[in-house]
């Protein structure tokens, strides 16, 4: 053979290890290929300034826009110490923040992925065999079998699939810790929106004793008329049903207030039996006017308008993994040890080994990557429709936040004028009754009158505060997107952290409590009130007089 062929052997392994270096080069370089679309969120043009108008001003720079603890704007110690019950042992809200921990945990899964996986296998077995049996091998007919070993897998992360996966899954948790954030303005709202429910109901109820009383005054007095001949029985029969009505009423508006009372507990994780809320008679005037900000923050406040965001990152994603799926994939196996009939496993004779490589590529699968690549791009698009109509919706609740709480306002000042004309007309007419100057009718009309502008102001007063407190909820609680893990602080452990797996450290806020056994007894009585904000107090589970 001619010498030009000849090639020396130190030269072959030289090549041999160029091309296992070339190969390496080109691994590393293939990993760190990314198919998924560039990835930003849509950006809209936006109103520069709110339409309506309300109880909210303009957020001037110093201005921190909604503080956290808003409820504390109204100034009711009792709602104060409410939300704080709720925010430690409401279930709903601990169940949330479990499925934020279970979401970092996926992240933790995906993960796994991108590293080798290593194994140990032993094991030992001991076969005998039927010496009758048909064509028997004239050898021993009892064996054993011992063996241990190792093995290991790994797939390098060529087309960047795996890695998208852990992406998405991050962006996920941090979908979880929005809606972990959505659910606990919701829990907050509901409290508040319950509790300005009840004080009206309390108002309400206290209009209703002070009218009885009244209506009782009145059947009295026409009863004396007619013991005197000086009264008709339609008078006395006419003031009768005034009085029985209204007693009605209020046997109503107390079932109302239990039930309401009944629902309170259940947020602040207390059973309705026990629980309980003293009343007052007086429903608060307070009416805060917080920092309205711009339209253009609205997209950071709001935590259902960052779980829509995120989603619609996770889609992006999901388009990488498709595309990933038609290229070629390979995995990498090792395996070894000993295995020996008897236990002289540490011989090299009785050693074993094997490794190799394997590359997975799709030729022909009828359409079935290509289906599934066009589905995650519609996907992407459908979480883009959603994200929009969740910025629309959210402008929405703003702005009819801003026009019920001008309304109700205006409404409320104009129910007070009504409600002192109607108490002016009332004390008139029946001063004119009681001195035979007026009929009896003209006096009814003028009670009827007057409870019906009462117990309507006291409702549009509770409705205010109502509308206030979905005003707050439409503009974010005082959440912003920067409160937000980010995607690397989903992560719940370190490679080799073998410690603190039941409880993971907290991160954006969002924990749930180690030992939740505490929240198990519901014999909360409910809160204390404070002695300066009970100028009027009736007993909450009244009867009828």
């Amino acid at each position: 053979m001619p010498n030009r062929y000849k090639v020396p052997f130190g030269k072959t392994l030289f090549r041999r290890k160029n091309v296992q270096g070339v190969t390496l080069v080109a691994l590393t370089a293939l990993s760190a290929c990314d198919l998924a679309p560039a990835y930003q969120a849509p950006h809209f043009v936006v109103p520069a300034s709110w339409h309506g108008q309300g109880l909210f001003r303009e957020a001037q720079p110093q201005d921190t826009v909604l503080r956290s603890d808003w409820w504390t704007l109204f100034a009711d110690p009792t709602l104060s110490t409410l939300e704080a019950q709720a925010m430690e042992g409401n279930a709903d809200l601990q169940a949330a923040a479990e499925r934020f921990i279970q979401a970092r945990s996926i992240v933790m899964e995906a993960r796994s992925d991108l590293l080798p996986h290593f194994a140990l296998a032993f094991g030992s077995s001991n076969n005998k065999s039927s010496s009758d049996r048909l064509f028997r091998y004239k050898g021993p007919i009892t064996a054993t079998d011992e063996f241990y070993g190792g093995m290991a897998s790994w797939e390098p992360d060529i087309w960047s699939s795996i890695r998208n996966r852990v992406r998405a899954q991050k962006y996920y948790a941090q979908a979880q810790a929005a809606e972990y954030a959505s659910a606990r303005l919701s829990l907050q709202a509901e409290l508040a929106t319950d509790y300005f429910v009840l004080r009206g109901l309390d108002a309400q109820n206290a209009i209703y004793t002070q009218s009885i009383a009244y209506y009782q005054k009145a059947l009295r007095v026409t009863q004396t008329r007619l013991d005197y001949q000086d009264a008709t029985g339609i008078d006395v029969a006419r003031a009768k049903n005034q009085l029985y009505m209204t007693q009605a009423r209020q046997l109503d508006v107390q079932a109302q207030r239990e039930v309401m009372e009944h629902a309170i507990a259940v947020l602040v994780n207390a059973s309705p039996s026990s629980f309980h809320i003293p009343e007052v008679a007086n429903q608060d005037q307070a009416e805060p006017v917080f920092p309205l900000g711009m339209p253009s923050e609205l997209l950071e406040r709001r935590p259902d308008i960052a779980v829509a965001e995120r989603e619609m990152a996770q889609a992006n994603r999901a388009i990488g993994i498709a595309r990933a799926a038609f290229y070629p994939h390979v995995s990498f196996n090792a395996n070894g040890g000993f295995d020996a009939n008897g236990f002289d496993l540490a011989n090299l004779a009785n050693s074993m080994w094997s490794y190799g490589a394997s590359v997975t590529m799709p030729l022909f699968e009828g359409g079935l990557r290509r289906a599934q690549l066009q589905r995650t791009w519609s996907n992407y698009r459908e979480t883009r429709d959603h994200y929009r109509m969740s910025v629309l919706s959210a402008f929405k609740d703003v702005e009819n936040g801003l026009s019920m709480t001008a309304r109700l306002r205006a409404e409320n000042v104009r129910l007070k004028q009504a409600v002192d004309a109607a108490m002016q007309s009332q004390t008139l007419t029946m001063t004119l009754y009681k001195g035979g100057a007026d009929g009896y009718l003209d006096a009814l009309i003028a009670q009827v009158n007057t409870l019906d502008a009462r117990i309507e102001q006291a409702q549009v007063q509770s409705r205010a505060l109502q509308a206030a407190v979905s005003m707050v909820r439409a503009l974010g609680g005082g959440w912003n997107d920067k409160l937000l893990p980010t995607p690397d602080q989903t992560m719940t452990f370190t490679g080799f952290q073998y410690d603190g797996l039941h409880h993971p450290l907290s991160v954006g806020g969002v924990d749930s409590p180690p030992n939740s056994e505490q929240y198990e007894n519901l014999m909360t009585t409910g809160p204390k009130m404070p002695a300066l904000s009970q100028p009027q107090t009736v007993t909450s589970k009244a009867k009828a007089p």
